[in-house]
């Protein structure tokens, strides 16, 4: 119980220090690897609390997907960091706008869960469907109750990762590449041309 409560205390102050350093971080390739030490972190602490399988959803897809191809696009975009920090006086007052939105939230979720005392606190997970495993359960909640919410999640995933492609493919004129309409559209009178060379000669072109 002991090594189970340090593990906790340790994940957690991981899991802060690197959420802190997401957003403090000046280079955008150290925020997305201190995301990976956070998502990391808290498939831990989703260990600890039983739930095996969210821990590897969140290690597989987050970390082993979503993470990387933020930090693919990250690489591989042409960002000018000079430019970058001189926009960032023009954006700040949106910026503290809205951090003081979210802290103002948080402050308002802190005192009314700290104004309903022990009678709001549940003493453990809610378990809505009794004898059936971790994933049964979570099997049943995504493909039944959430199943729109988990399909329109997808969708989403699927827009960023072709919107992340779409912002690293660029166009230059000494790359030849390949025109499927132009292709298929071919006759094979433009595709081919028959030339009669005479014997002993080449073909000079």
């Amino acid at each position: 119980m002991v090594l189970q409560a340090i593990a906790f205390y340790l994940l957690a102050a991981t899991t802060l220090v690197a959420g802190l350093a997401v957003i403090s971080a000046r280079n955008p390739v150290h925020s997305v690897l201190f995301l990976i030490t956070a998502f990391f972190s808290a498939a831990g602490l989703f260990v600890l609390l039983g739930a095996e399988f969210l821990a590897m959803i969140l290690v597989v897809v987050y970390v082993g997907a979503v993470a990387v191809l933020f930090l693919f696009v990250v690489m591989m975009l042409d960002v000018d960091f000079v430019a970058l920090r001189q926009g960032f006086a023009r954006y700040l007052p949106i910026g503290a706008l809205v951090a003081g939105v979210l802290t103002v939230e948080m402050v308002v979720v802190a005192i009314k869960v700290a104004t309903q005392g022990a009678a709001g606190k549940s003493t453990g997970p809610a378990a809505p469907y009794a004898g059936v495993t971790n994933i049964e359960a979570i099997g049943r909640v995504l493909y039944t109750d959430y199943v729109y919410f988990f399909q329109t999640a997808g969708l989403v995933l699927l827009v960023a990762m072709i919107g992340a492609i779409v912002l690293t493919l660029k166009h230059r004129e000494s790359v030849k590449r390949q025109d499927i309409g132009a292709q298929v559209a071919r006759t094979p009178a433009a595709g081919m041309r028959i030339v009669s060379i005479r014997s002993g000669e080449g073909l000079d072109e």
